[in-house]
């Protein structure tokens, strides 16, 4: 320690400060070794792929995806320690070509030296494409040992390139058990419980949203509180600002929120898809972006097993554009709850794909002639329009002919369940069939 002149004086004294400022309790908490890390035991434990890497000492380059707050800083630099590589860290927030030329260059002399370099690079995502191509000559060639974190979904955020060169490796979010964990160890850090109740304590820890960083300032908050009583949810409601649900409208989580959905209302979960309905709203989802999945969904997973729910989802969409936020978002709960509890059928989505293949398959094949119109002279003697049934002249209403060109065999592409309205199509198509049949039996 620093002395101020030569009476035993420290400089923090001296500036009126008895002691060092104290560091963030979160920093304080930050892993030691790789066993201290909490809620990833699926990668560090037992056959877990970074434990196996840990045993054998040879560490490949990495992408450790997951969200904020689950420990991929604090496990790249855990493993640089038990593998004896040096931990340089960057950011692709902070950093640019140039600090990255840096960092090449310090590694190939580390290199030469006999000492390896574990880069890490959070928020890899950020560097652009021609970027990350950066990388690849000194991954290759064993410069460096790449480490990216990232909370996006890399299938999409980084190039096919770096990512063949790299183990994604995907951490979870941490659970109630992990962040219980957590806050025990603040308390044991601070020699003292956290004054919450139980219910509160429950509170804190949801309102983390699985994200340990986010917890423990949360519980260095509550730290600062002198109070005889401890806080209710209620009371610490009133003293921390409630996080905004994780949501990116343009990311990986929009893209996982409104499949939830989709997956929730095929599988009739009325309560699970209001649960991911508010979510998506709750997160600034745009409504009308809603909407319009609705009105897909009505015609790929109800169909015509219940075609009033196309019907339904239209009318929300109008509802939602005629009265706005909130009121109209009530729409999108009523068509939910209506998508979520019809009869299912995706007969209409495959018929569609059926015809869509035969339609490549089969090229442009004229209709056959007696379907065509003979508006001329010259039409009408090429045999246009000639021996058309007009299918109300006939007894049943039905003329059985063929509508197919005539060098395509007859196909079957709606085929319809046997749930919902679609029973009722069934039978319909069944008395067509035979109508067909017995005019095919007398013409031959």
């Amino acid at each position: 320690m620093s002395q101020a002149g030569g009476t035993g004086e420290t400089l923090f004294s001296a500036a009126g400060m008895e002691t060092m400022p104290t560091a963030p309790l979160a920093d304080r908490l930050r892993p030691k070794s790789l066993d201290e890390i909490i809620g990833q035991d699926h990668l560090l434990k037992g056959e877990g792929p970074l434990a196996r890497m840990v045993q054998t000492k040879r560490l490949a380059s990495l992408i450790l995806w997951g969200p904020p707050g689950t420990g991929k800083t604090s496990i790249a630099r855990l493993l640089a320690d038990a593998t004896g590589l040096v931990f340089v860290p960057l950011s692709a927030v902070f950093s640019g070509v140039a600090d990255l030329r840096k960092a090449f260059d310090e590694a190939r002399k580390r290199r030469a030296a006999g000492k390896a370099t574990l880069l890490f690079v959070d928020e890899i995502h950020r560097f652009n494409r021609a970027q990350q191509d950066g990388f690849l000559p000194y991954v290759e060639d064993g410069t460096v040992v790449l480490v990216g974190a990232t909370t996006e979904n890399p299938s999409f955020a980084l190039n096919s390139a770096l990512l063949s060169r790299a183990s994604v490796i995907v951490l979870h979010r941490l659970d109630d058990a992990a962040l219980e964990a957590l806050l025990q160890r603040a308390e044991k850090i601070e020699g003292r419980a956290l004054p919450l109740t139980p219910e509160a304590r429950a509170a804190m820890r949801a309102m983390s949203d699985g994200d340990g960083r986010y917890l423990l300032n949360l519980a260095e908050q509550i730290f600062t509180i002198e109070t005889e009583t401890p806080l209710d949810p209620a009371r610490l409601a009133e003293t921390l600002q409630k996080r905004a649900p994780l949501y990116d409208k343009t990311q990986d989580e929009h893209y996982n929120l409104i499949s939830a959905l989709h997956k929730s209302m095929r599988g009739s979960d009325c309560d699970a898809a209001l649960y991911w309905l508010a979510r998506m709203l709750a997160g600034g989802e745009d409504p009308l972006y809603i909407a319009r999945r609705l009105v897909r969904f009505a015609a790929e997973d109800v169909g015509m097993a219940d075609p009033n729910a196309l019907v339904q989802a239209l009318a929300a969409k109008e509802m939602y554009d005629f009265l706005g936020s909130p009121e109209g978002e009530l729409g999108l709960v009523q068509a939910v709850i209506y998508l979520s509890t019809a009869p299912k059928s995706n007969a209409v989505y495959v018929a569609a794909g059926a015809a869509k293949r035969a339609a490549r398959e089969y090229g442009s094949l004229m209709p056959p002639m007696h379907i065509l119109n003979a508006p001329t002279k010259m039409m009408k003697e090429l045999g246009y329009s000639e021996g058309y049934a007009y299918d109300h002249d006939t007894a049943e209403g039905f003329s059985g002919q063929n509508y197919f060109p005539a060098e395509m065999r007859r196909q079957t592409f709606y085929r319809p369940v046997e749930r919902g309205f679609e029973r009722e199509i069934i039978k319909r198509l069944e008395y067509w069939q035979k109508l067909r049949a017995r005019r095919t039996e007398g013409e031959s």
